[in-house]
């Protein structure tokens, strides 16, 4: 047997153990007890699905669960995409759901569709199994099984409800229940990461999605159709499913920089993405794919001089328009740069989701990189986003670190009126990029808030116009240092007179 195979087959021997542990079966119950039981449980979906899957239900659902669900079992005839991370248990809470439809007499003939034959009797086996061999089930429903028509692709329960996998590409006309055309059409991982690599089969795919998979529903009967599966590719089918959806429901692993399932851990969302590249987990984890490199190709790290030879250095930080709490998909940026014989060279960087606290904090920690070798200039974005929270929240907390180190750095505000974030990152820094003119310091290569900001130049892209916090402030720094320096931007130490207890110059 083939180590796949094996496994796969291991994987299954484990799953039906399981459900046949499940739980137990209360059957000294009455005929009325336990028709009253199933009645509540019916009336009540998550119920249902806490008592018939209790192992699947370990955490408790998280309000976008709970709200999708409703909408999925309230409208027969409907369309939703589930583009939920990775982790948010969208094929678990989908077949919470199709069960329950097909149990309760509400659908009677679903297809399960994936990227291919084998995925599709994959993603359907799970059904399969629980109507053979849940103990709550078979108690609640009788005995499904109708060994005449029960294949791993496909099986029609004793209660006359018809499941099939089908994959992308293959003929699902004449998928009829007796009378009765497809319901419910469930399509799950339908994009596969070397497909979207080619618009031309995507193209093809949503074409057969569209005329032979959706043109097997009836006319006159409602149905269901449900995707589930990540944003993946900027062209894929998910992303054209969202343009005809009834309802595009986008989960990310975070909502506004918190979990958006307690079942997950910051730390262990911390963990997850601190070990696969910023790419990736944009794709998997927040429904952002990134096409890597398609503007700025190359990067080049190298030897920078020594901090005296630059007669001036410019830290231009991009507070992101947030407060106290990390907001989603916002990172704070605080970057210094140095020009040199017409090379750039970004010597330090801090870039991370945090705190305006800690913001103010990197100022402070590139003044004593910096020391006295030269003179510093500080920046701040100060656009009309961030206007009120200059005025309200920087201001006061520059005031604050000044009374904790006794050093109060001016800053000065960016007011400048500023072009499209991607257009002013191309078109102002690509081509010094490409001539050459841009240096990253080689000894900050292994520092993880460089490293955030190499991954952040590599995702520039057109569609790509949010996690580029970490480029646009070196944008700014570079244009000050070819523009605009003002000499009253330059740190000044200020200095307590004891005599009158007062600050002074």
């Amino acid at each position: 047997m083939k180590q796949t195979i094996k496994q796969s087959y291991e994987l299954w021997t484990n799953f039906h153990r399981s459900l046949q542990s499940d739980a137990s079966v209360e059957v000294s119950e009455s005929y009325s007890e336990k028709h009253k039981r199933i009645t509540l449980l019916e009336a009540n979906p998550e119920e249902w699905f806490k008592y018939y899957f209790p192992k699947y239900c370990t955490a408790n659902p998280a309000p976008f669960h709970i709200k999708s669900t409703k909408r999925i079992l309230a409208n027969p005839e409907w369309y939703e995409v589930r583009a939920w991370s990775r982790e948010l248990a969208k094929s678990t809470r989908t077949m919470f759901e199709v069960l329950y439809l097909a149990l309760t007499g509400k659908k009677h003939n679903i297809i399960l569709c994936s990227s291919s034959h084998d995925n599709a009797v994959r993603l359907l086996n799970p059904y399969k199994i629980a109507l053979e061999v849940n103990p709550r089930i078979k108690n609640d429903y009788g005995l499904l099984v109708n060994y005449g028509n029960w294949t791993e692709d496909e099986f029609i329960t004793t209660a006359g409800v018809a499941f099939r996998a089908v994959g992308a590409g293959e003929s699902p006309r004449g998928a009829k229940n007796e009378n009765i055309r497809p319901d419910i059409l469930l399509i799950d991982d339908i994009d596969t990461d070397e497909d979207c690599r080619n618009p031309d089969i995507i193209d093809k795919r949503w074409s057969w999605i569209e005329r032979a998979l959706i043109g097997t529903r009836s006319i006159s009967e409602p149905l269901l159709v449900l995707f589930c599966g990540n944003i993946i590719a900027e062209y894929c089918c998910i992303t054209e499913a969202i343009k005809k959806a009834d309802k595009a429901d986008i989960i990310n692993i975070r909502t506004n920089g918190k979990s958006s399932w307690a079942k997950n851990s910051e730390e262990h969302i911390d963990r997850v993405l601190s070990k696969i590249s910023f790419a990736s987990a944009q794709g998997e984890y927040f429904n952002n794919p990134i096409t890597e490199g398609k503007v700025f190709k190359d990067l080049t790290f190298g030897k920078c001089p020594n901090l005296s030879v630059f007669k001036k250095l410019v830290v231009y930080g991009d507070p992101s328009p947030s407060n106290n709490e990390v907001k989603k998909n916002s990172y704070k940026t605080a970057v210094l740069v140095g020009k040199k014989d017409s090379i750039f060279y970004i010597l330090k960087v801090f870039l991370e989701q945090t705190t305006n606290s800690n913001f103010v904090q990197w100022f402070y920690n590139m003044k004593d990189y910096v020391g006295g070798a030269s003179q510093l200039y500080n920046y701040i974005e100060n656009n009309t986003l961030q206007d009120p929270f200059y005025q309200q929240v920087f201001k006061p907390l520059f005031f604050q670190f000044q009374k904790q180190t006794g050093h109060l750095l001016s800053i000065t505000p960016d007011d400048r009126k500023k072009p499209d974030k991607y257009a002013r990152i191309e078109g102002n820094l690509e081509p010094l990029n490409r001539m050459g003119c841009i240096i990253f310091n080689e000894a900050e290569q292994n520092n993880p808030h460089m490293q955030r900001l190499v991954d952040q130049f590599k995702a520039v892209s057109p569609k790509n116009k949010h996690l580029i916090d970490g480029p646009d402030a070196v944008e700014g720094a570079v244009y000050k240092l070819n523009n605009d320096l003002n000499d009253n931007a330059v740190y000044q130490i200020i200095k307590r007179n004891p005599a009158t207890n007062k600050h002074r110059l």
